[in-house]
């Protein structure tokens, strides 16, 4: 039996140095495409599998994706500037690479070809207090980074045939780090600052394990023909967390952090919303990964970074 060929744009990221191990596990071939420009090796330890292959290059390139679309039958497109810091620091490549490149991408793909896009929840800007998004709320991006990943699911959903997933905001360990991301940063402020100040500690989100994101990709091919034309939250059900309470979920595994919200200030990220994951998890979807084994995981992993490289920003 032949197997079904994945391209992973941005494949070397955070989420893509998870998923395309997993992908190699499943019994899929992968083609890794990334500009590499980090010279990094996170992605070496699949070199020796005979059904993995690199390709450096830019996914605006529209020559090279049109060449790589005519070989392969799975499309995921990873490769963006993600996070509102990043995209408001550099507007033109946040737009070209994470709305235009991606629409560009659906374009050219046949009914027979399947797309698998990872979005963000942060499309729901500010939520109505009290009151769970589902994929029926009406999407509100405040960023950059919120609209133009709008965009590109919207052009997915539109071509009516793809799975998009709003994803919650990400935790856990992974060969290529960042620390930036909210669970990931609090905590690493916890093992190395034993302190931090808050503001705003009342805003709320949702939070998903880097590997049960790999595991609803494999989910979304999986039952692609019941899925495909529409979009699912992905997050944790049981971790619809504000800010403070998030840092006593993690103050329960470091005793001696300290966490503090500023009486003036604000902070610039204004999201805040709680999420319904009901959607997916109907679809047979569970997670595995829980919000405190995703910081024990993240305490032993911080025993051996002592940098703050890996962010994004």
């Amino acid at each position: 039996m032949t197997k079904q060929r994945v391209l992973v744009t941005g494949a070397a990221g955070y989420i893509g140095s998870i998923l395309v191990p997993e992908l190699l596990a499943n019994g899929y071939a992968v083609t890794a495409l990334d500009r590499f420009d980090r010279g990094d090796t996170v992605l070496v330890l699949n070199c020796a599998h005979p059904d993995f292959a690199v390709v450096k290059g830019d996914v605006r390139d529209e020559a090279l994706i049109t060449a790589l679309v005519a070989k392969h039958d799975i499309f995921v497109p990873l490769a963006a500037l993600v996070g509102a810091p990043l995209c408001k620091s550099d507007p033109l490549n946040a737009q070209t690479t994470n709305s235009d490149a991606v629409r560009m991408l659906a374009s050219k793909l046949s009914k027979n070809q399947r797309i698998i896009y990872p979005t963000t929840n942060s499309g729901y800007g500010v939520g109505e207090k009290g009151q769970f998004c589902t994929e029926e709320t009406p999407l509100k991006p405040i960023s950059l980074y919120g609209t133009s990943k709008v965009e590109a699911e919207r052009a997915i959903l539109d071509s009516g045939n793809g799975v998009t997933f709003r994803l919650a905001t990400v935790f856990g360990m992974a060969p290529r780090m960042r620390i930036d991301l909210l669970v990931n940063d609090f905590t690493w402020r916890a093992v190395t600052d034993r302190a931090v100040v808050i503001f705003e500690g009342h805003f709320k989100r949702n939070y998903i394990h880097i590997r049960d994101i790999a595991r609803a990709f494999l989910h979304g091919l999986e039952h692609y023909q019941t899925m495909t034309g529409q979009a699912y939250n992905v997050g944790l059900s049981d971790a619809n967390l504000s800010k403070l309470e998030l840092c006593e979920r993690i103050k329960q595994h470091v005793p001696a952090f300290t966490y503090l919200e500023a009486p003036i200030g604000e902070d610039p990220d204004k999201r805040d919303y709680i999420v319904s994951n009901a959607k997916l998890e109907a679809t047979g979807f569970s997670t595995a990964w829980s919000l405190d084994r995703g910081i024990a995981e993240l305490l032993v992993g911080y025993r051996m970074l002592r940098n703050s490289v890996y962010g994004n920003v």
